[in-house]
C-alpha cells in the first residue's frame, strides 16, 4: 500500500488496535467505514457501539485485531455524562421528542445527591426502545420507528462507580464507570424518574474502554496525519498488549509448529496456570515473546492446551 509516497507493510504495520476518538454527529460505522478507506484495509471493526451525539473512545480494530472483539467485549467503561432533569424523551437522551416537562427546581442538591447515590452497585435496566437490542430477531429502534413498543426484559448491569462531578441548574455531570451492556440513557432516565422530575441523557463522552484511554485516541484527521507521516504504525496497539489480561504460556521451538497448525500442546508450566471452574483462556506464545494463538486450558489441570485461534505463522 502507498499513501503520499509512502510505502506501507499493511500485513505488519497496520495490524491491530487504534484508539479512534468519534466525534458528535458520526456513527461508529461512520468511523470504521472513514478508517477502511484510509487504510485501504477490508478488515476493520469495532467494539463498543457508541450512539451517533455521543463522543469519545471507539476502539478499531484492523486487520487479526478483528478476531479477537470477543475477548475484549467484557471491558468496563468509563463515561463523563450530563444528565438534564425536568424533561423526558422518547430516545432517553437529547436527540429525542420531549414528551413530559416538570420544574426541577422541586429537588435539592442533597436529594440529587442522596439519589444518585442508590444506584450503585447492581441494577437492573430496561433496554430503551431506541436501542439494537435484538427482540425476536429485530432490533429495537426499528419498531420504535413504526412507533411500536415492544415487551423487553430487565438485564442486570454493574454500576463501579458514580460519582457527581458538578450541578448546574437542571443539568447533573456525573462520572460513570460501569459493565458492559450498560445504558447510561436509562441510568440518567431512571434517576430522574426516582426524583419525581424526570430527565434524559444530555451529553455523553466515553473516557475509557477497558485499558484504552480517551488520552490515547485520535481524530480521524489525526489519524489521516499520521497516516500521511508514515507514522501511522506507532499508534496501534498489539493483539499481545490487548489480550495482557490472560496468562501467557510460552511454548517451545517443536511446540510452536504444532501450534500454528491449530494442535494442541503441553507446555512447561501449564499446571501453573489458574484455577478455575470454566476453561482458561491462554496466550500462547514462543521462545521470542511472539504471540502465536489463543488457546483454552483445561480447569482440572488436566489434558493440553486446545488451540482455538492462530494468528501467526511465524515461529522464529
Amino acid at each position: 500500500m502507498k499513501t503520499a509516497g509512502i510505502t506501507i507493510d499493511r500485513r505488519d504495520e497496520l495490524d491491530g488496535v487504534l484508539v479512534a476518538h468519534k466525534e458528535a454527529g458520526w456513527t461508529s460505522h461512520d468511523v470504521v467505514a472513514k478508517v477502511r478507506k484510509l487504510l485501504g484495509e477490508s478488515k476493520v471493526g469495532h467494539a463498543g457501539t457508541l450512539d451517533p451525539t455521543a463522543t469519545g473512545v471507539l476502539p478499531i480494530m484492523v486487520g487479526r485485531a478483528t478476531r479477537i472483539a470477543e475477548y475484549l467485549m467484557d471491558w468496563d467503561k468509563e463515561y463523563r455524562a450530563v444528565l438534564r432533569l425536568g424533561e423526558t424523551t422518547d430516545t432517553q437522551d437529547a436527540s429525542g421528542r420531549v414528551l413530559t416537562k416538570h420544574d426541577p427546581s422541586r429537588v435539592d442538591e442533597g436529594e440529587i445527591r442522596m439519589t444518585v447515590a442508590q444506584f450503585g452497585g447492581v441494577q437492573r435496566q430496561v433496554p430503551p426502545m431506541y436501542s439494537a437490542v435484538k427482540v425476536g430477531g429485530q432490533p429495537l429502534y426499528k419498531a420504535a420507528r413504526a412507533g411500536k413498543i415492544i415487551e423487553r426484559g430487565e438485564r442486570s448491569v454493574i454500576i463501579h462507580e458514580l460519582e457527581i462531578l458538578d450541578i448546574d441548574g437542571p443539568d447533573v455531570t456525573l462520572r460513570i464507570v460501569c459493565s458492559k451492556g450498560t445504558y447510561v440513557r436509562t441510568l440518567c432516565a431512571d434517576i430522574g424518574q426516582s426524583l419525581g422530575v424526570g430527565g434524559h441523557l444530555y451529553a455523553l463522552e466515553r473516557r475509557r474502554v477497558g485499558p484504552l484511554s480517551i488520552d490515547q485516541a485520535l481524530t480521524i484527521d489525526q489519524i489521516a496525519g499520521h497516516l500521511t507521516m508514515g507514522t501511522l504504525q506507532h499508534q496501534f496497539l498489539s493483539l499481545d498488549r490487548l489480550l495482557s489480561q490472560l496468562p501467557a504460556v510460552v511454548v517451545n521451538m517443536e511446540q510452536a509448529q504444532r501450534v500454528v497448525h491449530g494442535n494442541p500442546v503441553s507446555p512447561a508450566g501449564i499446571n501453573q496456570l489458574p484455577v478455575s471452574p470454566h476453561p482458561v483462556f491462554v496466550r500462547v506464545k514462543n521462545e521470542a515473546g511472539q504471540l502465536l494463538a489463543i488457546g483454552t486450558h483445561d480447569p482440572t489441570g488436566l489434558g493440553p492446551i486446545k488451540i482455538r485461534k492462530v494468528f501467526s505463522l511465524v515461529t522464529h
